[in-house]
């Protein structure tokens, strides 16, 4: 939020997860409209994280090398944002199409020489596009699966553009990362959903579609990057998280009793930390103004009296103020100006590049504090 809204009372909305046990679905309860979270003035840019450049863009690499493309072919993406993964097939001459209701990263991606349509994807956008003809020899959808509110709608939209032969590429965060490393603060009002390997087999088969290829990676504290095409050929990736899935009961509430508990003992070992670090006169500065950070410090408890600022290194964010504890977002220099006594890493899933970049004041002495999947002190 801005200075000038400050004085203004803050939207807030419920924050309960839910299980479906017929078919396996976790979810939020409360849906916020998504021109709220992601339209006029979105504040996230993907091209800010380099760790996430470079992941990326090892995907596009693989596609590129794999899946014979050429002028004639053509690459949708949906939640483009500012072009970061579309550029790369640009560059080798593959037409591309990105969709993304943001209008800051949508124009940022024109800038870029990358052709978007500032808008949502939708069924209804899928059939227009059809009816003018294009259709998706790639489409991909990363991290947006979670915050679509009719997952129905949008799967039937991605099997309406996608050729015989093409592939979808969908990449969102695993439900059992989340569970093992605890990661509870990725549930937040963007996520409406949180996805099983179990689920998303059900999702995709109610459309015509097949899971066939899935890839784990380390990005976001755990995601996966599925692999869907029209023609079933399901891979051993894919059946034996399946199995791992059923042998943990994932489809059962005992399975997240355990994870609760899990998370309010996180909780407690937390706020003993940063009251330790206030005990002793110490100064605590919060790094990373993610949206995963407002679930964070919510649910602890974490204001002013513990953090005396929040640093991020997007300079849309800065000089702005977070939600709900209303922190002034600074650029990271102050760091090294200030040079507080210990940082808390709010985006703790780039915790090792946020160190690397700030070496200089881990050099000088100063610590880090990383809360996921638990607490601990980094010197």
């Amino acid at each position: 939020m801005t200075e000038e809204q400050l004085d203004e009372v803050e939207l807030v909305a419920p924050l309960d997860v839910v299980l479906c046990e017929d078919c396996s679905l976790v979810q939020i309860t409360e849906t916020v409209a998504p021109e709220v979270l992601f339209c006029q003035n979105y504040p996230y840019f993907s091209s800010v994280s380099k760790a996430l450049m470079a992941h990326f863009g090892d995907s596009a690499k693989h596609l590129l090398d794999t899946r014979d493309l050429g002028s004639e072919s053509l690459v949708i993406e949906a939640a483009s944002n500012d072009g970061y993964l579309l550029k790369h097939f640009v560059a080798a001459g593959v037409p591309v199409l990105g969709i993304d209701p943001a209008d800051g990263p949508a124009k940022k991606a024109e800038e870029a020489g990358v052709p978007t349509m500032n808008t949502f994807f939708t069924k209804e956008l899928a059939q227009r596009l059809y009816d003018e003809g294009k259709r998706a020899d790639v489409f991909l959808a990363n991290n947006v699966l979670a915050h679509v509110a009719d997952l129905n709608g949008f799967t039937a939209g991605v099997a309406r553009l996608l050729k015989d032969d093409g592939v979808a590429v969908i990449e969102c965060p695993y439900l059992l990362d989340l569970i093992e490393h605890c990661e509870f603060d990725t549930i937040y009002h963007q996520h409406l959903c949180y996805f099983s390997i179990t689920a998303l087999v059900n999702l995709f088969r109610r459309h015509g579609l097949s899971l066939n290829e899935v890839v784990r990676t380390s990005i976001h504290g755990g995601s996966l990057r599925l692999f869907i095409e029209k023609k079933a050929n399901v891979g051993e990736s894919v059946t034996s998280l399946l199995d791992k899935e059923a042998e943990l009961g994932v489809d059962g509430l005992a399975y997240y009793e355990t994870f609760a508990s899990r998370v309010e003992r996180l909780k407690k070992d937390l706020i003993a930390v940063l009251e330790r670090f206030k005990s002793e006169g110490k100064t605590i500065y919060g790094y990373g103004a993610a949206a995963k950070g407002c679930t964070l410090l919510s649910y602890c408890g974490v204001g002013s009296q513990y953090l005396d600022c929040i640093l991020d290194l997007s300079p849309m964010k800065q000089g702005l103020y977070f939600t709900g504890n209303r922190l002034k977002i600074e650029p990271p220099d102050k760091l090294l100006e200030d040079h507080p006594d210990a940082v808390l890493v709010i985006a703790w899933n780039f915790a090792q590049e946020i160190m690397k970049q700030q070496q200089a004041y881990r050099d000088q002495g100063g610590t880090f504090i990383i809360p996921v999947p638990e607490v601990r002190v980094v010197e």
